[in-house]
């Protein structure tokens, strides 16, 4: 099948992925991870509220680093500072202003880290 054909569903073939044109089980655009978001180098510590109902968590953007990656980061620096967490998208969210144990943690790992927002 052509790439982007439009079509999603094949008598002969059953499903296909609208993506790469392939049966759904013969996909490979799905299995592949996508890659991370290649960014300045410079890692970024802020503190956000929004939507949070005024609770404060630590936002750390710009780490270049693949999923599984991101998740073990976001394991130690929760243990480090004693905090719950997650990991939305490509950013590590730590709950509480951490922001100076972060900042002194990260830049201690290798990284080249700024502190944004106020």
């Amino acid at each position: 099948m052509a790439k982007g054909t439009g079509i999603v569903y094949s008598t002969e073939q059953g499903r296909m992925c609208p993506a790469c044109g392939e049966p759904v089980g013969a996909c490979v655009c799905r299995r592949r991870p996508p890659a991370a978001p290649a960014g300045d180098g410079i890692v970024r510590v802020a503190r956000e509220t929004k939507g949070r109902k005024g609770k404060g968590v630590t936002v750390i953007t710009g780490l270049g680093l693949d999923e599984p990656g991101l998740l073990k980061l976001a394991t130690e620096l929760k243990r480090r500072c004693g905090a719950g967490g997650t990991v939305k998208g490509y950013t590590i969210e730590i709950q509480g202003d951490h922001r100076d144990l972060l900042v002194a943690d990260l830049t201690a790992r290798g990284h080249t880290v700024k502190r944004a927002g106020g």
